[in-house]
């Protein structure tokens, strides 16, 4: 049984988790991070201890997946906007010595790559993208099983691809990255910048912006195809750069998928010319709410089983 902690910009989940990929257990916890780093770790604490304690279980390791650059050699937490206040802090060198047994953290992206690489869509792949679409674009690339990663182990920030230099500017720096045209908001924003002074009506979110295309607006279907085509245009790079086995997207924009996939696979094919792109799968994410503590629980298993294979 593997001990699982989601660290979240607005709260943080806890469960146990078994060899299955099973939550048999779990319990959540504002991040609240201006309480302090110290504060969070007693709450984490008490609820992985009631949650072995409900699940009947003695932990063998925990595994992390957290907001934010992390470094998971180290186990140190950087500079990330939503849990600013715990940059420094080392979550896995202080729940090793409060349990006992060992700990590994990676990218919260990662993590969800690696648990639908093992338990979810990307099962039995070796090669496999993970990208989620929500408040931001992010994801973890899985080369060979194992993660990918670049000098000093950095994760690679998908979501920072520059898509189209005379778009917005992100806050990364960038004009026009994919995070910034493609993201749930960015329907919202185009759509509003679309809309006659006076007549916004209520405030507009993706996901509203779906609803209204779904019941057949036509500004809002016009926000929709501009979504699927940056949002292909994204998923067309990484598989001309990987040629992965499969890509798979979750997220909460992706709850509404169907507004978006045909425009995604046939940007696909306009695009990807030079590899075998009808090779590549896209699938949806399969593991639903409970993607983030099944997803630490595999990093476990990734760091630590097997001499780090993904068994």
């Amino acid at each position: 049984m593997i001990g699982a902690v989601d660290i979240g910009g607005t709260k943080i989940a806890v469960g146990v988790v078994d060899d299955g990929g099973k939550v048999l257990a779990s319990a959540e916890t504002p991040t609240d991070a201006k309480r302090g780093y110290a504060d969070a770790l007693d709450r984490i604490t008490t609820l992985l201890r009631g949650s072995a304690q409900r699940a009947g279980c003695t932990l063998r390791g925990i595994g992390i997946g957290s907001t934010g650059p992390v470094d998971p050699i180290t186990g140190r937490i950087g500079t990330t906007e939503f849990i600013k206040e715990w940059e420094g802090c080392n979550p896995v060198k202080d729940l090793a010595e409060r349990f006992a047994i060992p700990v590994a953290m990676e990218n919260d992206a990662d993590a969800a790559a690696l648990g639908e690489a093992h338990w979810g869509a990307g099962r039995g792949r070796d090669h496999l993208i993970f990208v989620t679409v929500g408040t931001g674009i992010g994801g973890g690339i899985l080369i060979n099983g194992k993660l990918y990663r670049g000098v000093d182990g950095a994760h690679p920030e998908l979501g920072h691809q520059s898509l189209d230099a005379s778009g917005p500017l992100c806050y990364c720096g960038v004009y026009g990255c994919w995070e910034v045209l493609a993201r749930g908001d960015a329907m919202a924003e185009w759509m509003l910048a679309k809309t006659p002074p006076g007549n916004e009506g209520q405030a507009l979110t993706g996901k509203r912006v779906c609803e209204l295309a779904g019941a057949g607006d036509s500004l809002a279907r016009r926000a929709v195809e501009r979504e699927g085509h940056y949002l292909g245009l994204g998923i067309a790079n990484l598989i001309t750069l990987f040629t992965p086995e499969v890509i798979v997207l979750g997220g909460s924009v992706m709850q509404s998928a169907d507004l978006f996939m045909e425009q995604i696979r046939a940007e696909v094919r306009r695009c990807c010319t030079q590899v075998p792109c009808e090779k590549t799968e896209i699938r949806l994410a399969s593991l639903g709410p409970l993607t983030g503590l099944i997803g630490a629980a595999r990093v476990w298993h990734h760091r630590f089983a097997q001499a780090g294979a993904i068994v």
